[in-house]
């Protein structure tokens, strides 16, 4: 028989990439800060509705979650290339149509509707063709490290989108964004791949030596199976807590941060960003030590903390701000690695695609609901 030449390492570092590339979503504070900038300038360009200013982000937000329910079947049935594919040109087309448009119906079909679905594609396809490559006990870290290029994207793309829009204006900095990602993306979507059938990925030693802290399905679920179990809804309702408190910062974190930091607030949104990425990784590999109801019971109790804090901290306090921010990114960040790594440990791989995007589902209704009520509020 031949042997089957293990690609999960370059499965896994190409998710991480493209992940790198979609992350554009959490540098929408910066975006939204110059359309802000402009309507309160009166130059013309965008008028828009202040109350309004987030709804742009929270369409996106619906629409990649819901696209990463369909999207994950794709993934599961034909290949995570295709996938990939659709997902970066959905990506740079949206990108792209809000660079050539400063209304806002033209801003949510953009980055709200095409923008989203790219990023439902392109995210669906990342991460569960690296975890199939590796076995259950490696399962919290490999989509840890896949999910961390999503959240660590803020920390390139907030100073360059600074530096685009002050030298080119917001408009050229979209459509630059635009035909890059679609590039970078394409291109990394050609390393993904499936393992062949029956394949049995090997154990680490360590893996060998230690009984697994997560039990792993004894069956695979369909996504009707799943969702007629009560555990579905408890990690749904979860995902959605979790998530929604750490999407309403990220939308906004750029304005917080402008009183006490002028220019440099997006010095906010880079750090907040690592710890966004720190959080999925640490957390990917504590959860496969301690499991992942003990490690979620950590960090949800932690984010709760961290956002009654703010309660305490003035806007001018930069350094308590920064440390709230990196502190909330981070606590974000472990849902993002935490929740795949869940579905896969109660529903089985075969339907996972399909199954972490009914899941997923959660996080995009936080995302539309909580961001658009602080925004009015």
């Amino acid at each position: 028989m031949e042997k089957i030449r293990n690609k999960g390492w370059q499965v896994t570092l190409a998710g991480l990439g493209i992940n790198l590339a979609l992350g554009i979503l959490y540098t929408w504070s910066i975006f939204k800060l110059a359309i802000k900038e402009s309507i309160e300038a009166g130059d013309g360009r965008f008028q828009w509705d202040m109350a309004a200013l987030n709804d742009p982000y929270a369409v996106c937000c619906l629409v990649f979650a819901f696209t990463m329910i369909f999207a994950g079947r794709l993934q599961d049935r034909l290949t995570p290339r295709i996938t990939a594919v659709i997902g970066g040109l959905l990506t740079g087309a949206g990108l792209l149509l809000s660079s050539v448009s400063t209304s806002l119906l033209s801003w949510i079909v953009g980055f709200g509707i095409l923008t989203g679905a790219g990023l439902g594609f392109g995210y669906a396809s990342a991460t569960p063709p690296a975890i199939k490559w590796f076995p259950a006990a490696r399962t919290g870290l490999i989509a840890g490290i896949v999910v961390a290029g999503f959240g660590l994207a803020s920390v390139y793309i907030a100073p360059l989108a600074n530096f685009l829009i002050a030298r080119f204006g917001l408009s050229q900095a979209m459509m630059i964004f635009g035909l890059s990602f679609t590039a970078v993306v394409c291109a990394l979507a050609l390393l993904l791949v499936n393992p062949p059938k029956g394949y049995v990925a090997p154990q680490a030693a360590a893996a060998r030596r230690r009984p697994a802290a997560n039990a792993v399905a004894a069956q695979d679920f369909s996504p009707i199976e799943m969702m007629r179990t009560p555990s579905f809804y408890k990690l749904w309702f979860m995902f959605f807590a979790g998530s929604g408190a750490g999407l309403i910062i990220i939308g906004s974190v750029a304005g917080m941060a402008r009183q006490s930091m002028g220019e440099l607030a997006w010095v906010v949104v880079a750090l907040m960003a690592i710890g966004n990425a720190g959080g999925r990784v640490v957390a990917g590999v504590l959860s496969d030590r301690i499991g992942r109801t003990r490690t979620l019971l950590l960090t949800m109790s932690f984010q709760a903390a961290v956002i009654l804090s703010l309660l305490a901290i003035d806007q001018a306090q930069a350094f308590l701000l920064v440390l709230a921010a990196t502190l909330i990114g981070f606590n974000y960040g472990t849902n993002l690695s935490l929740f795949p790594s869940a579905t896969k440990d109660y529903y089985g791989l075969s339907n996972f695609g399909a199954n972490y995007g009914l899941v997923f589902s959660a996080w995009g209704a936080a995302g539309f609901i909580l961001p658009r009520i602080a925004q009015m509020i």
